[in-house]
């Protein structure tokens, strides 16, 4: 395989001959997105490499901590795990192999938006240190207890919560009731949800105060100063909101 690179004025791709199309075509909505994210954010990184797998295996060698992240989201959720970030570096799978995972138009526009989302993970965590990455066992940790936030917060920032509203759909309808806030298994599907409600009761800044920092006490008081409510209300309202998802359209 040839390994070429494509250039844009923040960012590189690292890629296949073949794929110069797909990355040219990312490398411009990662662009879009960061200047979306300046106005939002005091650090928003740059210099950061997309590397692009022609091989879903090569992808998984890519950081050892990718296959128990994926072994942690319940299966509906494994096909939007086409990716890994890195300090400096996102890994995503090419499009054939997007193609391949979707499930449907919505499904397919998310997994090509993989490195929109992973790059919005990165700028959440160069403003907020206690998130990954970078990736040490301590932090992986952390990362499967506040997957809600990591996973929930990149598809938010990077504009993608409405992709997710088929895979939410079925997962409320095929599966238990989810917790509050979503597990880690829930975390890909579901974490997307939060700050979509978060947006609709408190506005925008509210969601960028979320990412901001984790305070004492955990995932509680976190919570409730973001929606400055009691958490059993926030999840009450979240559980409405989930609800109206399934809702037929036009249906009260």
């Amino acid at each position: 395989m040839s390994w070429i690179e494509t250039e844009s004025l923040s960012f590189t791709a690292r890629h296949d001959s073949d794929d110069s199309a797909f990355a040219e075509r990312t490398l411009d909505r990662m662009e879009n997105l960061r200047l979306r994210l300046e106005d939002r954010f005091a650090q928003v990184p740059g210099e950061v490499t997309v590397v692009i797998h022609t091989n879903p295996a090569w992808l998984t060698m890519a950081h050892p901590f990718l296959p128990a992240a994926r072994w942690s989201a319940a299966p509906a959720g494994r096909r939007y795990m086409a990716g890994w970030a890195m300090a400096t570096e996102l890994h995503v799978l090419n499009d054939s192999h997007m193609e391949r995972r979707a499930a449907g138009d919505d499904s397919l526009e998310a997994l090509r938006g993989t490195a929109e989302r992973l790059y919005a993970q990165l700028v959440v965590a160069a403003n907020n240190s206690a998130l990954p990455p970078s990736w040490t066992p301590r932090r992986f940790a952390r990362y499967l207890r506040w997957a809600w936030m990591v996973e929930g917060g990149a598809q938010y920032f990077a504009r993608q919560v409405g992709l997710y509203r088929a895979a939410v759909i079925r997962r409320l309808r095929e599966s238990a009731r989810p917790s509050f806030p979503p597990s880690r298994r829930d975390a890909v599907i579901l974490g997307g949800t939060i700050f979509d409600l978060l947006e609709n009761e408190r506005g925008p800044e509210a969601c960028e105060r979320l990412v901001d920092g984790l305070l004492p006490g955990g995932t509680v008081p976190t919570l409730e100063d973001a929606f400055d409510a009691r958490f059993r209300d926030i999840e009450e309202a979240w559980r409405d909101y989930l609800r109206g998802m399934t809702r037929p359209s036009g249906v009260r």
